[in-house]
């Protein structure tokens, strides 16, 4: 009965939309599909990419936004990534769907999609790994290979590709070092793929606050940590549960993706049990270098991992029904941005302070101001005491209690901080060193001229 009633409010929710061909795209294909959304909705829409893959395909991302292009101080930066695994195909479809889904929405007037463009700078990569893909669909859905297509052009899994922060953070909670915006060793670029750095230089490039990587072969939302503390043992990989320091929030936001997908909330799927369609990544099975953790570690970002179908590679015939599954799920997430509290860093003459540090007493992990000097920490709802600090200014720290509806503005206005007056010297024998002798004004003047300004540039 609570899965009809459920079915009835999507329909509410959303007029059913013009009738779409619901097929597998192939490289061209995808990238018409994306240039079409533009071209039926350019005033909120702009295709860019963000590097080549190994074979030299564009990595091609659709934004969404009331103003493509341009950041708006206080609107939030979201995305979807499909597509990783070449051969893990739903989430690329479901996601051109989804583009077609807002765009036209928007265009009928649909006021929640018209408000969630207005609000929200959303942007969609559609396929992480082109290349993987073609070999995956030269081959079919209905192929035994398996893993065929998983891996990229030079046959690197993307999803062990990243940096391993996890052993810096699990040392530094130990021994005591940054919470948050691990630093990249110095010859990372050489360690990575193509497709991985390209994705690593977007995520510099954007204040991203909320994230979703869309997988196949099982169906569950999976959230970090990946990669447990003791990742292998005896040989043998470690299942141990390895929380964040936001473990209910992450828990949160995999359910509010579970409970609004069709049947991932049921547990029961692809012959595993997950309660409530969720799972820590690391107690399902321990994932050295993943994405998920890299977003969390080194940026603001806060990803989950949603695993869609049993079968990686679905018939077409099975895409209008995991479409209908997931439309109102992927909607939702994206929904959840705005929430807990969010607002801007400034110094006392009302200057944006970019890289300015936000910490909430009882959570291990930081967030920061972005390049606009705009912050977005995601929270639950309670009472929190946060603290604003950069370097050079006195830290402000305030109270503010967050409910469950849109996110409280808390703004920051920091001080520069005043240096102590060092004591008067003392001359030899205890007595106050002689003021020197007054120069001339002249000489005064070219001494002034010749020293370089003090105080930050």
């Amino acid at each position: 009965m609570s899965e009809l009633f459920s079915v009835f409010l999507h329909l509410l929710l959303f007029k059913l939309v013009a009738p779409v061909t619901f097929r597998h795209h192939r490289y061209d294909d995808l990238v018409r599909t994306l240039y079409k959304v533009h071209n039926e909705c350019p005033q909120i829409t702009r295709v860019y990419s963000v590097g080549r893959s190994v074979q030299g395909r564009h990595l091609y991302v659709l934004e969404i936004s009331d103003y493509p292009g341009i950041h708006e101080p206080l609107e939030p930066e979201v995305k979807y990534v499909g597509n990783m695994h070449g051969n893990e195909v739903l989430g690329r479809e479901l996601l051109l769907q989804l583009s077609e889904f807002l765009c036209e929405e928007f265009r009928n007037g649909n006021q929640r999609v018209v408000r969630l463009v207005q609000d929200t700078r959303i942007h969609i990569l559609p396929s992480m790994n082109p290349d993987g893909y073609e070999v995956a669909a030269a081959q079919g859905p209905n192929s035994s290979g398996y893993l065929v297509g998983r891996n990229n052009a030079n046959g690197v899994d993307l999803n062990r590709n990243f940096p391993d922060l996890n052993t810096y953070i699990y040392y530094n909670e130990k021994y005591g070092g940054p919470n948050h915006h691990l630093p990249l060793p110095d010859n990372w670029k050489s360690q990575v793929e193509p497709e991985t750095q390209a994705v690593i230089q977007w995520m510099h490039s954007f204040n991203f606050v909320l994230s979703a990587n869309l997988h196949g072969g099982a169906v569950v939302a999976n959230y970090p940590y990946d990669k447990s503390l003791e990742h292998r043992v005896r040989g043998f990989r470690s299942t141990a549960n390895s929380p964040t320091p936001d473990d209910k929030l992450f828990q949160k936001l995999a359910k509010v993706y579970s409970y609004a997908h069709g049947w991932m909330h049921q547990g029961w799927n692809c012959g595993d049990y997950f309660p409530d369609g969720i799972t820590n990544g690391a107690s399902w099975y321990s994932l050295s270098k993943g994405m998920q953790d890299f977003n969390y570690l080194h940026t603001n970002c806060f990803e989950i991992t949603l695993e869609l179908s049993c079968n990686k590679f679905p018939g077409q015939e099975e895409l209008q029904r995991e479409w209908l599954g997931n439309r109102e799920a992927l909607i939702q997430f994206l929904e959840q941005v705005h929430h807990g509290i969010k607002g801007m860093v400034l110094d006392e003459n009302y200057n944006n302070l970019a890289g300015a540090v936000i910490s909430v007493s009882g959570i291990n992990h930081d967030v920061t101001s972005g390049d606009h000097g705009d912050y977005f920490r995601l929270l639950l709802p309670g009472t929190y005491i946060v603290t604003a600090t950069a370097p050079g200014f006195d830290p402000e720290t305030v109270s503010v209690t967050v409910g469950p509806g849109e996110p409280i503005l808390v703004n920051f206005h920091l001080r520069r901080s005043v240096a102590p007056a060092s004591p008067a010297r003392r001359a030899p024998g205890g007595g106050r060193r002689p003021r020197p002798k007054a120069q001339p004004r002249a000489a005064r003047k070219k001494e002034t001229e010749a020293q370089p300004p003090r105080g930050p540039a």
